[in-house]
C-alpha cells in the first residue's frame, strides 16, 4: 500500500486533528498521502484533486464520515475500481470499516497487506423523458421515486422486464440492492437481505393499497412511470442526487456494470455487525 487518499467529511466536528496524526503516522512510514478538495482545504494544502481523480492516482481511499460520506465516494469513485474504506465519524456506520479507537490497529494490519475487498452490487438509473435520457447516473443504497414537499400521494405504475408488476398509490416507492435493504427501505418495512445476495428489493412507501415489498431477480430491469395528477415527484439517489420528475417520465432501474469496492482488515459476520447497529435486544438464549 504504496499511497492512500483521504476523503475528509470537513463537516464533522474536531476531524482535523485525528486526521493531522494519521497522515504524520503514515508519512513516517513513508506511504504517499493524496487528498480530495473539500479534505485538502480543511487541513490547509491547497486545492487537492476531484474524488475521482484522486481514486485514479492512489491504490485505496480512506473516507473519514459516516455512511452517507462513503456513498457519496462510492458513486464517483466506482468506475476506477479503487476500493474504499472507511472510518466511522457518523452514527450507525452500516458501511465503514473502522471505529477511532481501533484506527492504529487496523492501519498497521493495512500497510501489512492483511486485508481483502469485497465487492457489493450497485444500481444504474435512468431517466427518460419523451423517450431521451435526461439523467444517468450510479448509486450504490437505493433509487426512491417519492414526492417532494407536498402532502400527497404520488401515481407510479410499474414494469418488470416489460411486464406490468403493479400500480402504485403511495409516498413512494424504493427500488434498493441488499446493501440499501438495511437503510430507507428497512425504515419502510422491508425485508433484510444478505450483502452477498444478487436481488433488487422494491419497497412501497406508506402504499394506500395492500401492495408489498418485492425481491426480484438481479437481471431484471424495473421501469417506474409517473401518472398523472401527481405534482412536485423526484428521484432521489442514496439519498443525495436528486432530479425532479413530470408526468410521463420513465425511470429505468438495474444492475449496475460495476461493483462498489470495500477494503476489510477483517472478516466480520454481518448478524453481528446488524445486532451491535440495530441495538437490538438480545435474549438470554444468545
Amino acid at each position: 500500500m504504496n499511497t492512500i487518499g483521504l476523503v475528509v467529511n470537513s463537516s464533522k466536528s474536531n476531524v482535523a486533528e485525528p486526521v493531522n496524526r494519521l497522515v504524520a503516522w503514515l508519512k513516517e512510514r513513508k506511504v504517499k498521502v493524496l487528498y480530495n478538495q473539500e479534505s485538502a482545504a480543511l487541513l490547509g494544502l491547497g486545492k487537492g484533486l476531484p474524488t475521482a481523480e484522486l481514486a485514479r492516482q492512489c491504490d485505496c481511499i480512506m473516507v473519514w464520515g459516516g455512511d452517507g460520506t462513503l456513498l457519496n465516494c462510492a458513486r464517483q469513485t466506482a468506475f476506477t475500481g479503487t476500493p474504499i474504506f472507511g472510518v466511522n465519524l457518523g452514527r450507525l456506520g452500516f458501511l465503514t470499516e473502522i471505529d477511532i479507537p481501533d484506527l492504529r490497529d487496523k492501519m498497521q494490519a493495512l500497510l501489512a497487506g492483511e486485508y481483502f475487498i469485497e465487492e457489493r452490487m450497485m444500481l444504474q438509473a435512468t431517466v427518460l423523458r419523451e423517450n431521451q435520457i435526461i439523467d444517468q447516473a450510479i448509486c450504490l443504497n437505493d433509487a426512491v421515486v417519492s414526492k417532494g414537499a407536498s402532502l400527497r400521494m404520488v401515481y407510479l405504475t410499474m414494469k418488470v422486464n416489460g411486464e406490468h408488476a403493479g400500480t402504485f398509490a403511495a409516498d413512494g416507492l424504493i427500488l434498493a440492492s441488499p446493501t440499501g435493504s438495511t437503510a430507507y427501505s428497512l425504515s419502510a418495512g422491508g425485508p433484510i437481505i444478505t450483502p452477498e445476495a444478487q436481488v433488487l428489493l422494491i419497497t412501497p412507501i406508506c402504499p394506500h393499497s395492500s401492495n408489498r415489498p418485492m425481491v426480484i431477480a438481479p437481471e431484471s430491469e424495473v421501469e417506474v412511470e409517473v401518472l398523472p395528477d401527481v405534482e412536485d415527484v423526484r428521484l432521489t439517489l442514496d439519498g443525495q442526487h436528486g432530479i425532479t420528475l413530470k408526468v410521463g417520465d420513465k425511470v429505468i432501474i438495474k444492475r449496475a456494470e460495476v461493483k462498489a469496492k470495500f477494503l476489510r482488515i477483517h472478516k466480520t459476520n454481518f448478524f453481528d455487525v446488524l445486532r451491535g447497529k440495530l441495538k437490538e435486544w438480545q435474549s438470554g438464549l444468545d
